[in-house]
């Protein structure tokens, strides 16, 4: 059975294709099949049209040759494993504070060939920013906190000493704002020999477990600070995390609906584009999530027999935050929330208790009503003149969209199901990815906004009006 996994950052995804060792999982029988042996990799990354794309032996390097200069240039101490020229297909070169170029040489070189005089086979030179290049650890990071994706791999961290460490403070102000993740930072503890290097792989659930949860008691760090790829045994992996029940009995719970509002959103745009395989469902599949205060996934549990079964047909264990890069949850409040896979294809997402309330739209709001007036024109003057086509919807899309003070968008919201289902047939997510270089970024609520109702008809009537409030 052909295999694959996904690792998703708004700049960088990694997709790994491969097969399960028979031998080894006949012993045993896996909620989720594991992938042993890998036979493709594809690296994408925004703002180029073609995935970097190879096998084991480039994906390997891939990982060392991150890591290393992860730490490199955050630490400004030379690490030579991400120029290893040598003996690695991969390599990173520094060109500036925000520019890396990333050098990948052909894995078709036979052994004993110079790779630099081969002028056949030149290698694939791809400059990145630093916002890509920190996506490109996070993605790597959740790949080794995957626990069923290539178990035998394992990471050596080696902290930079103090005393060799040539970055100052202002070196890290500089870097972290770039990464966007809470793994870069950790990364960057690594590198300053902040925090101890960690056991990284955490332990396989036992296949009668139903829950699933990224908790953890003690400071982890990521993967990819000095990435070594070495066999590991089950006897040196962490032990079990906790119970999601369990950390739901411990910690408060978050009921504030529109908290929830916001968070029902994050929950859905993490699991709907994640879910691939929509069909062969013979019964919906019902979860129980639990969600952190910044949007994060650390836990789901099987609410029906089916969904504890057919959890691989999900994309629960991939969208599960990366529990190697997360500090303790103990004390943090949680969101429940309850996700249905439907035989239909259809992806449902609502607070597990519902709403207590009519929730309202979080952030600061421009009430002027001149001002609303103004941006409410220009608004409609934009979507109209970049809403082209014939429609193939046949009912109205109803969507919340969100303006800054200069009527820049800085937030949009699907409403119905439909509109969710043909949201790239208007201009919302060009407009938005133009002004933030991706369609998953976090909405800009850092300034008051004016927000309105935006209805796409099927008959190609367009209507803007003031926002009224959830229905």
């Amino acid at each position: 059975m052909n295999i694959q996994r996904k690792y998703s950052l708004p700049n960088c995804t990694l997709l790994l294709e491969g097969l399960s060792d028979l031998s080894r999982a006949a012993h045993f029988q896996e909620m989720r099949p594991e992938l042993s042996i890998l036979v493709n990799v594809e690296c994408y990354l925004s703002g180029y049209n073609q995935p970097l794309t190879g096998g084991r032996e480039f994906f390997e390097s891939l990982v060392r040759a991150v890591s290393g200069y992860a730490q490199e240039f955050l630490s400004s101490v030379p690490n030579p494993q991400a120029h290893n020229q040598e003996s690695e297909l991969v390599e990173f070169r520094k060109i500036d504070s925000n520019r890396h170029r990333l050098i990948i040489y052909s894995e078709g070189v036979p052994e004993g060939f110079d790779r630099s005089n081969n002028s056949k086979l030149p290698p694939v030179e791809i400059d990145l920013n630093t916002v890509q290049l920190f996506d490109l650890v996070e993605a790597v990071d959740q790949f080794f906190a995957d626990t069923q994706t290539l178990p035998e791999l394992s990471l050596q961290l080696q902290p930079v000493t103090r005393r060799y460490g040539g970055a100052s403070q202002a070196v890290i102000r500089q870097a972290v704002p770039a990464a966007v993740g809470v793994s870069s930072l950790a990364v960057a503890a690594i590198a300053f020999n902040l925090i101890p290097p960690p056991q990284m792989r955490p332990p396989q659930p036992k296949p009668d477990e139903q829950t699933s949860s990224s908790t953890t008691n003690n400071i982890t760090a990521p993967a990819s600070a000095a990435a070594t790829p070495t066999p590991t045994s089950t006897a040196n992996r962490k032990p079990p995390v906790k119970d999601l029940e369990a950390l739901l009995n411990t910690v408060p719970e978050i009921t504030d609906p529109s908290q929830l509002r916001a968070l029902n959103r994050q929950v859905y745009n993490q699991i709907h584009p994640a879910w691939n395989n929509r069909s062969g469902l013979q019964e919906d599949l019902i979860y129980r999530l639990g969600v952190a205060a910044d949007g994060a996934i650390v836990g789901y549990k099987a609410v029906n027999k089916e969904a504890n079964t057919e959890v691989g047909q999900t994309p629960l264990p991939n969208v599960l935050y990366n529990a190697a890069s997360r500090l303790s949850i103990s004390k943090e409040p949680i969101a429940q929330f309850r996700v249905v896979f439907t035989t239909k294809g259809v992806l449902e997402v609502s607070p597990w208790r519902g709403y207590a309330r009519t929730p309202e739209v979080v952030g600061a709001k421009i009430t002027d009503s001149n001002i609303v007036k103004g941006l409410n024109q220009k608004l409609y003057s934009t979507v109209r003149q970049t809403w082209s086509g014939t429609p193939t919807f046949t009912r109205d899309l109803k969507y919340r969209v969100a303006v800054n003070k200069d009527g820049v968008i800085a937030d949009y919201e699907p409403l119905n199901q439909v509109a969710f289902d043909y949201f790239r047939e208007t201009p919302l997510p060009k407009m938005f990815n133009a002004v933030y270089g991706s369609n998953v970024a976090a909405p800009n609520n850092k300034e008051p906004l004016a927000h309105f109702q935006v209805i796409f008809r099927p008959n190609g009537t367009l209507e803007v009006t003031p926002w009224q409030g959830y229905q």
